[in-house]
């Protein structure tokens, strides 16, 4: 999963895990910042749902050792959940239905502030305390 770009360091968006023993970086800005409300999330992100900031693999450099667990969604379609082995930091995913595209974990970001989720899937799914977030497009399931 090593991808490298001629970006030079100062232009792109960098993140990693807890313990620093896997570091990223992208060029650009997300392609898409989406909330999933699914059980899966919710248990590996160790809260209420989770959100990723969806990336170009072409434009992606990952550095350090991770693992990967697979995982299926609804649809039986591969979902594999990348991590970091020393500290157990969720990294990223990559879903079958979205080939090219990094799903990074957005709490992995260095600066996750300027995110604007603008969709929300699962929302069947989600914790009966947690308020529509304002202005995202939201779905009761997902199509992936």
């Amino acid at each position: 999963m090593n991808m490298t770009t001629d970006k030079p360091t100062s232009e792109r968006t960098t993140g990693g895990c807890l313990c620093g023993s896997v570091r990223y970086s992208f060029g650009g800005a997300p392609l898409l910042t989406a909330i999933c409300h699914c059980r899966n999330c919710q248990r590996q992100s160790g809260s209420a749902f989770g959100i990723v900031a969806a990336v170009a693999e072409a434009d992606f450099d990952l550095q350090g050792e991770t693992r990967t667990f697979h995982d299926s969604s609804d649809s039986g379609r591969t979902v594999a959940r990348v991590f970091c082995p020393a500290c157990g930091s969720p990294i990223l995913s990559t879903i079958e239905p979205m080939p090219g595209i990094m799903l990074i974990k957005a709490g992995t970001l260095d600066d996750p502030r300027g995110l604007h989720p603008a969709i929300e899937v699962y929302c069947d799914r989600a914790l009966p305390f947690l308020p529509a977030l304002a202005g995202t497009e939201r779905h009761a399931g997902s199509n992936i």
